[in-house]
């Protein structure tokens, strides 16, 4: 057993500093980020916002709703569609805005390979390998085997939350690490396993080591208003995933309930949850326990109305802050203040 006592920090224990700036409006900030991916030499250029591959958030509908809004944002789509469904989907235009998601299971591995003999593989050319835990040697052992399976396709994988498992992954094969444990609104991990790790430190640890091996890092988990998602890119996030945020809307694809008072409600959860178990695998397994929850949220109507607008919006404001004419700036531009308990807990209460 080992304490380290190093101070880590999650969003909501900081704020970003103003700094002197030329800009004279949000409308000169430029939000889109051009990368080369390491491994499979793609550029991808657009907003670096993905929306999460949960259930109610990473669907078909969301990502036909990020390829009309025409920044080419991307959704992570939730692995549990059909073949047929994703043949149909990936046969259109709109696939240019989606991940593919994978998981660890050979059913997971055959229906990526099933759905490729009736597309073009050009159309699937971005895998998210999704698992809850990244630090197991199966998991390394999964990424090196797509890697070589799938060589010219990006891979995303995770997800972890240290530098050393940022490097293993990177050498594994992954373009992009996934970084994120327990962060989520709806994921009990932390409360259930005591496992996890402060969301900006481990986004700041993760970023500097893929970038040192010219890899990238999303930022999942934890964002619950837009400030969050600028913090996380003022943290050295290339991308930044989103789940909560992006729940409740037109293109959740869930069952939407009406409360007495008229409010309409949608139904989120996790993917550990008893709900996601229940649903996809008849139920929790008798050796494992539930690791995420359920609510009830506000029907929030089409996501390309309010929350996109207020999300990029937000982050654009945050760049004038801080004079960062394009968001690839934001991270050189960023200082971090610490706030509230944080500073009670490093100098005294006053």
């Amino acid at each position: 057993m080992r304490i380290e006592s190093d101070l880590k920090l999650d969003f909501k224990d900081v704020l970003i500093r103003p700094k002197r700036s030329t800009l004279g409006s949000r409308k000169e900030v430029d939000i889109k980020r051009e990368f080369k991916m390491k491994w499979s030499g793609r550029t991808y250029e657009g907003v670096p916002i993905i929306a999460a591959n949960m259930d109610g958030v990473g669907t078909l509908s969301m990502a036909r709703a990020f390829y009309k809004q025409g920044d080419m944002l991307t959704a992570a789509l939730t692995k549990h569609y059909s073949v047929d469904q994703l043949v149909d989907f990936f046969t259109s235009d709109a696939s240019e805005n989606a991940w593919y998601s994978v998981g660890l299971s050979e059913n997971d591995s055959d229906k990526l390979a099933e759905v490729l003999k009736h597309v073009p593989a050009e159309k699937i050319n971005k895998l998210c390998i999704d698992v809850a835990n990244g630090y197991s040697e199966r998991f390394n052992n999964f990424v090196k085997k797509m890697r070589d399976t799938y060589p010219d396709k990006t891979i995303m994988a995770g997800n972890v939350v240290t530098g050393e498992m940022t490097e293993e992954l990177m050498l594994c094969g992954a373009d992009i690490v996934k970084v994120g444990i327990g962060p989520g609104s709806v994921c009990t991990t932390r409360k259930m396993t005591g496992v996890g790790y402060p969301q900006l430190s481990a986004t700041i640890e993760c970023a500097d080591a893929a970038h040192g091996l010219s890899g990238l890092v999303c930022a999942d988990g934890g964002c619950t208003v837009p400030g969050d998602i600028a913090k996380a890119f003022g943290a050295g996030a290339d991308f930044v995933m989103l789940g909560g945020m992006l729940a409740g809307h037109d293109q959740c694809e869930g069952e939407i309930t009406e409360g007495a008072n008229g409010q309409k409600f949608c139904t989120f959860y996790g993917m550990s949850s008893d709900t996601a178990m229940e649903r996809h695998s008849g139920g929790v397994a008798e050796y494992r326990a539930s690791e995420g929850k359920t609510v009830r949220i506000k029907h929030r109507g089409d996501v390309n109305d309010e929350t996109l607008q207020g999300i990029l919006g937000g982050l654009r404001s945050t760049c004038t802050y801080v004079g960062a004419r394009q968001l690839k700036e934001l991270s050189k531009r960023t200082t971090f203040i610490m706030v509230g308990q944080q500073i009670n807990n490093v100098f005294g209460e006053s």
